[in-house]
C-alpha cells in the first residue's frame, strides 16, 4: 500500500495545477443608490473597485483588502451578486470574478474615501445608467447584471459578461420567455430564471371611529406609515392567514385570528420582483384593546389612527388605495377584491 503524501506535498501538487485567475469585484453604492466608479493612475478606462485575489484569501477577504488598499475603507463585503467567467486573454489565464455588495455607505463613510497607495486618482459617484454608460464593454455588463440580482435579490451567471440561459437575474426578459418558449430552456433553468414574487400579509383594524390602525417601521423609509403585517415565511409551510396574524402579535402584542380576506394585492415595477400582498379584515379595536398594544422596538417605532381623509399625508398612493378599496369591501361585505397596485380590477 503507497504511503500517504504528505500535507506539502498535496499542497505542492495543487499548486502547480493549471488554474484561472481569480478576481474580486464590489459594487460600491451610497445612500442616494449611486454607484462608484474609479479612474486609475495606469489605465484609461474607468474601473469598478477590486482586483485579484491573491495567495489563499477567498474572493471576500481579497475584496476587502483591496477596498483597503485602494480607497482605505474598512468595510464589510456583501452579499454575491453575479459571477462572471471570461476565457483565456493577453495572461494566458481564464479569469473567474466574484462581484459583491459593498454598503450602501454612509455620507460619513464616503467622505472619507482617500487614495492610500497611489493607484486610484479620482473616485466619482455615478446614478446605475450613468455608470453603466461610462464603464468599458467588458465591465459595463457585469454591472448591470448585478444590480439586476440587487434588485430581484437573486444571482447573475455570466460567461464573458453574457447572462447565461437560465441565469436567475440578469438575463433580459424578452430573452428569457424567447428561450422557454423555444423549449431552450432544461428543468434547472426555467425554474431558476422564472420570475420571482415577494408574498405579505397585512391586517385593516380600524377603531370605533371608524379610524385605521398605522404603524411606522423602524427600517426602510420611517416617514411612511403602513398596515399591520409583514412578509410570509413560505419556506417555513406559513401560510398568509397565518403570517397575518403572526405579523400583528410579533408587531402589536395582539394575538387576534384574523377575519375574512378582504383584498389581493398584485404590483410590479421593471427590473423589481412583483409584490402579492394579502389583506384581511382585523375588525373594530375597542379602548381597552388598543391600551393592549406594546410595539415590538425593533421593527416599529409607533402607532397611531388615522381618518380616511389623513392617509394622504401618511402613507404612499399605492396602499391609500389599497385600504379605501378594503374599506369599501368591508362596508359592502364584498369581495374579497383583486386590486392591481392597489386599484380594483376591471373584469
Amino acid at each position: 500500500m503507497p504511503d500517504r503524501p504528505s500535507p506539502d506535498a498535496v499542497r505542492a501538487y495543487y499548486a502547480a495545477q493549471p488554474s484561472p485567475l481569480v478576481a474580486a469585484t464590489g459594487i460600491v453604492m451610497d445612500t442616494h443608490g449611486r454607484v462608484l466608479v474609479l479612474t486609475t493612475s495606469y489605465k484609461a478606462d474607468l474601473e469598478l473597485p477590486g482586483g485579484t485575489v491573491e495567495g489563499t484569501e477567498t474572493p471576500e477577504e481579497g475584496l476587502a483588502r483591496e477596498l483597503k488598499e485602494e480607497l482605505d475603507l474598512s468595510l464589510p463585503v456583501g452579499r454575491l451578486l453575479a459571477v462572471d467567467s471570461r476565457p483565456p486573454g493577453e495572461l494566458g489565464r481564464s479569469l473567474v470574478v466574484h462581484v459583491h455588495l459593498v454598503g450602501p455607505l454612509r455620507p460619513e463613510e464616503a467622505a472619507a474615501i482617500s487614495f492610500p497607495d497611489g493607484e486610484i486618482s479620482e473616485a466619482r459617484w455615478l446614478p446605475p445608467e450613468e455608470a453603466c454608460a461610462a464603464l468599458p464593454a467588458r465591465i459595463a455588463p457585469r454591472l448591470r447584471a448585478a444590480l439586476a440580482a440587487l434588485h430581484t435579490g437573486s444571482l447573475a451567471h455570466l460567461a464573458d459578461g453574457v447572462p447565461q440561459p437560465g441565469s436567475p437575474a440578469g438575463l433580459d426578459p424578452a430573452d428569457r420567455n424567447a428561450l422557454e418558449h423555444a423549449g431552450a430552456l432544461d428543468a434547472a433553468g426555467h425554474r431558476a430564471s422564472r420570475p420571482k414574487a415577494t408574498t405579505a400579509a397585512g391586517v385593516l383594524f380600524t377603531d370605533s371611529g371608524g379610524r385605521i390602525l398605522l404603524v411606522r417601521p423602524a427600517y426602510g423609509n420611517t416617514h411612511r406609515w403602513q398596515l399591520p403585517g409583514g412578509g410570509i415565511d413560505s419556506d417555513l409551510g406559513e401560510t398568509p392567514r397565518a403570517a397575518a396574524r403572526r405579523e400583528v402579535r410579533e408587531e402589536i402584542g395582539l394575538d387576534l385570528a384574523p377575519g375574512r380576506l378582504l383584498a389581493v394585492d398584485w404590483s410590479h415595477k421593471p427590473g423589481r420582483l412583483a409584490r402579492v400582498r394579502f389583506l384581511y379584515d382585523g375588525g373594530v379595536l375597542d379602548v381597552p384593546a388598543l391600551a393592549r398594544i406594546r410595539l415590538d422596538p425593533t421593527e416599529l417605532l409607533a402607532w397611531r389612527t388615522a381618518t380616511r381623509a389623513e392617509l394622504r399625508d401618511l402613507v404612499k398612493p399605492s396602499l391609500r388605495r389599497r385600504i379605501k378599496a378594503a374599506l369599501t369591501a368591508r362596508t359592502t361585505h364584498t369581495g374579497p377584491l383583486e386590486l392591481h397596485a392597489g386599484r380594483p380590477v376591471d373584469r
